[in-house]
């Protein structure tokens, strides 16, 4: 039986580290494209000579040549330009719409029957990209980024209330960025809401630093932006995917008609399997709610409108 096929665009701290938790599990071969002469080829032989020390089997392979993706199941797309200290992610549009729009031409002919998790910024704008490039269904195309977010929230309030983040559950709607829109009221700790063990303004600071999670890391690190964190809410995604695991988890997914918005990618609720994006769960908001994930939602349309597709 052949093993699942997973290649992972762009071979920076992101995707390598990806690759790195993908060939650790042991489930699947796995590929590296980098357009950096050796970046991805180098990187892939040394994980691959890792195999021995950490007990996997897992063949991994690295190139400059899109070649490597051909028959892949599951196609990772980190390759982009990352945050700089006082950019903003909606800043990186230009540059990483060139590159994002070739990867998917890329996938569209190597790949025709993959599932895309999309990586790079402005995530929902690259997965809507990802989407019309390669014509792909919806539920084979979504975006990373909630389950980043929720884990961002869950380790700030676990920190807060000296608490397991096991115990943690929450969810999150909106696009990636200052815009998301964390819902307190459906946040629990053990099953008891957080809005019963926090004042309102200690919750308020909790979901402004998850807002400006990704930042407060940028301008910390000074010469790139976040990676072990990401590459492992990639990881998850692509587990329940490849292991049809059926995972409630907060996901940017194409939206049609689903929370009254349409022809966008918002972070959502979603069940993710072998079927990608298997169903959108909708919970009812409050006023507030709407409007904040109204905002959100324009804030996601001006850079679909940007690009100009």
């Amino acid at each position: 039986m052949a093993r699942t096929k997973i290649t992972v665009v762009g071979a920076g701290n992101v995707g390598a580290t990806c690759a790195q938790r993908l060939a650790e599990r042991d489930y699947a071969d796995v590929a590296i494209v980098d357009v950096v002469e050796g970046l991805a080829a180098g990187k892939g032989l040394d994980l691959l000579e890792s195999g021995p020390v950490e007990s996997y089997d897992t063949h991994v392979t690295g190139s400059t040549d899109y070649g490597i993706m051909d028959g892949s199941d599951i196609v990772v797309v980190t390759a982009g330009a990352a945050r700089k200290p006082g950019m903003s992610r909606d800043d990186l549009l230009g540059i990483n719409q060139k590159i994002v729009g070739s990867i998917a031409l890329e996938i569209k002919n190597r790949a025709p029957d993959s599932f895309v998790i999309v990586v790079t910024n402005p995530l929902d704008a690259m997965a809507y990209l990802v989407k019309h490039v390669t014509g792909f269904p919806a539920n084979r195309v979504v975006g990373m980024a909630g389950l980043l977010d929720n884990a961002r929230y869950r380790s700030f309030i676990a920190e807060k209330l000296g608490v397991s983040v096991k115990d943690v559950a929450s969810t999150l709607l909106g696009g990636h960025g200052d815009t998301m829109v964390p819902l307190p009221r459906l946040t629990t700790v053990g099953g008891v809401p957080i809005t019963e063990l926090l004042p309102a303004d200690e919750i308020e600071a909790l979901v402004d630093r998850t807002r400006k999670g990704g930042g407060e890391i940028v301008a910390l690190l000074g010469t790139g932006s976040a990676f072990y964190a990401p590459s492992a809410a990639a990881a998850e995604m692509v587990d329940a995917i490849a292991l049809d695991k059926k995972r409630v988890v907060p996901c940017a997914a194409y939206l049609n008609g689903e929370y009254g918005h349409k022809d966008i990618y918002l972070g959502v609720p979603i069940i993710l399997g072998g079927d990608g994006v298997e169903r959108i769960l909708e919970c009812k908001l409050t006023d507030d709610e709407k409007a904040m994930l109204q905002k959100s939602a324009a804030d996601v349309h001006s850079l679909i409108e940007k690009m100009a597709l």
